[in-house]
């Protein structure tokens, strides 16, 4: 440790250098040109760049950061083309690799004339804490710090608030969309709160290969893209941005493959709702709450699922030979259908389907609860010739078409008793042979049941007329 009178010696000595330096360059140095340099250096000073930096987090509390997981998609298509190391994986039953960031890499992005540089930080909790999945419900626990460093010119931040994280927003969403993988979901039996278990959906119908009247078809189409497209005109005329559809018709003429098709022409996920599992109104409230947006919500039979007497008394649901009393009513349902609880979410379409229309209540059929109503009919001649090809690679015109056709529009047959008899043979010929069987037998049979039919109302009509024959007519 120098002494004080050191220390004293050395500023002094300094001040003095100073002192004559100052001295020399007023002596040699014209005050205009001292002037001039010290502007220059001063412009320098100011052109330097000054920069700002945003740290985006994955989460924020125990909700998660909808910027982070931008971020990390919008980049995830960045990173090939920028570093050399990252993570790669593939979720089962995903067609798609994910590519992810390794520790600290760094990527250079441009936004029109910005250049902002994304650096990847992931650092070890202390202590780790558990935090509910928004998407599953299921519990994670959180061991490490994950955020985003975005740097950039001060000058800009503005921009970049403004303009550029909403666009990349926005362009994550895009890609969201392309990469989704449609999932089912269901409420799981396990648990000993009502959740949704979900598993990846793989039905392969589509309007392609759906066999229904072609006109139905482009309806309904239509009626989904512009449905999809109209989120402002349902902010404007005051309206839950949701859509109603009732599927109506005979088992088997394909009410759960356009379902299906709905699915994966939208790319929705699908919520399979059991009626029978919801106790009380607050149950289904619940469930409303944790659907996502951007899905299809399914009652399936909603004319054998429960049985809803009327809007406000007790609801009783069927199992064993025993009712039993629930505290869930037809005014829960429809309040949950077009009520305030409607709105708590977006890019919601309701699905009911039904074998018999008759049996519901018409307070569950007015538009803004099932807005369009699809009669899912017999097999039409278009069905039949889009089953053909898409079963036997049949195109155009085959010489069984004639016939098949005549039984097809005298009968009332389902696609699904059409497909199953294409699906016994590899051999158009053979296939079409042993559906042309098929439906001559069910002709004769149809005949027998019309003759005994007609057999039964004779005699039902004589024992009117002779209490005698009462017996007979059972």
């Amino acid at each position: 440790m120098p002494s004080a009178s050191s220390i004293f010696a050395v500023y002094a000595s300094l001040s003095t250098f100073v002192m004559l330096l100052q001295t020399v360059l007023n002596q040699l140095m014209p005050y205009q040109v001292q002037h001039y340099i010290w502007s220059i250096i001063k412009r320098y000073l100011m052109t330097l760049p000054s920069n700002a930096t945003v740290v985006i987090e994955e989460r924020d509390g125990v909700s998660s950061n909808e910027v982070y997981n931008a971020a990390e998609i919008y980049l995830s298509t960045k990173i090939r083309q920028n570093i050399d190391l990252f993570k790669v994986c593939k979720p089962h039953n995903d067609n798609n690799i994910s590519v992810k960031f390794a520790q600290r890499e760094k990527i250079i992005d441009f936004f029109e004339d910005i250049e902002l540089q994304w650096i990847y930080v992931s650092e070890d909790r202390k202590t780790s804490y558990k935090v509910i999945d928004e998407e599953t419900d299921n519990i994670l626990s959180i061991s490490e710090k994950k955020y985003f460093e975005l740097s950039f010119e001060k000058k800009y931040k503005d921009r970049v608030i403004d303009l550029y994280l909403p666009f990349m927003l926005e362009k994550a969403k895009s890609i969201r969309a392309e990469r989704k993988v449609v999932k089912l979901h269901t409420l799981g039996t396990y648990s000993s709160s009502s959740v949704w278990d979900s598993v990846t959906f793989q039905h392969p119908s589509t309007f392609d290969t759906l066999a229904m009247d072609t006109k139905i078809k482009k309806s309904v189409i239509d009626d989904l893209d512009r449905f999809v497209r109209r989120k402002e005109f349902y902010k404007k005329v005051g309206k839950a941005w949701k859509r109603g559809y009732l599927l109506y018709g005979p088992p088997g003429t394909g009410k759960s493959s356009l379902v299906a098709a709905m699915a994966n022409y939208l790319k929705f996920d699908v919520y399979d709702l059991e009626l029978t599992n919801i106790k009380r109104d607050s149950d289904l409230r619940r469930m409303l709450l944790r659907t996502a947006n951007r899905s299809i919500l399914v009652i399936e039979d909603i004319d054998c699922s429960v049985e809803l007497p009327d809007r406000n008394g007790p609801t009783y649901a069927y199992g064993h030979g025993q009712a039993r009393d629930l505290q869930f009513t037809l005014s829960g349902l429809l309040n949950f259908i077009d009520g305030l609880w409607s709105s708590c979410g977006d890019e919601r379409i309701i699905v009911f389907t039904t074998n018999n229309r008759e049996k519901l209540d018409p307070a569950l059929l007015r538009p803004g609860r099932m807005d369009m109503h699809i009669h899912m009919s017999y097999l039409t001649e278009d069905g039949f010739k889009l089953l053909a090809s898409a079963y036997l690679r049949i195109q155009g015109y085959h010489p069984r078409f004639a016939e098949i056709k005549e039984s097809i529009e005298s009968m009332e047959i389902t696609p699904a008793e059409v497909a199953e008899e294409l699906m016994k043979s590899d051999d158009p010929d053979t296939s079409l042979e042993g559906l042309v069987n098929f439906l001559k037998c069910k002709r004769i049979e149809s005949s027998l049941t019309k003759d005994k039919g007609i057999e039964v109302q004779n005699i039902k009509r004589l024992a009117s007329d002779d209490s005698d024959l009462e017996g007979l007519t059972d």
